[in-house]
């Protein structure tokens, strides 16, 4: 899941994408009724995490680094230094996560709508 209005998160979505050559993923803004539906069956509170989370069916569900870290994983070219970075403690990681995330509009920029998937992507959102 992924704020579906930040251009940064839009960006690393297509990022993941082209790189996710196994189709493991799939995505839904969190602005989004499938979004929002996710977030109340699962008790995350959106105030202290707006910008991506990972769920694994029927596992867990991972915030902020972690979720990063974990897609990471499952990007060929990407395992070996999601693997490293992820020996730093999360709560080090997370300073820099939410000091980016803090950030994100002024930087990159904010669409006024939620992206619209391409007919070849639609399959990839929830």
């Amino acid at each position: 899941m992924f704020d579906g209005v930040c251009n940064l998160c839009n960006s690393s979505i297509q990022f993941v994408i082209k790189h996710d050559r196994e189709d493991l993923f799939r995505y839904a803004a969190l602005q989004s009724e499938v979004g929002q539906q996710l977030l109340s069956e699962r008790n995350i509170d959106t105030n202290n995490v707006d910008s991506i989370i990972l769920i694994e069916p029927g596992v867990a569900f991972y915030i902020k680094s972690d979720a990063a870290l974990q897609i990471g994983r499952h990007l060929k070219r990407y395992r070996t230094i999601s693997k490293f970075l992820n020996l730093i403690p999360s709560g080090l990681r997370n300073i820099v996560y939410d000091f980016v995330a803090r950030n994100r509009y002024r930087w990159y920029g904010k669409k006024d709508h939620c992206m619209i998937p391409t007919p070849e992507l639609t399959a990839k959102f929830l």
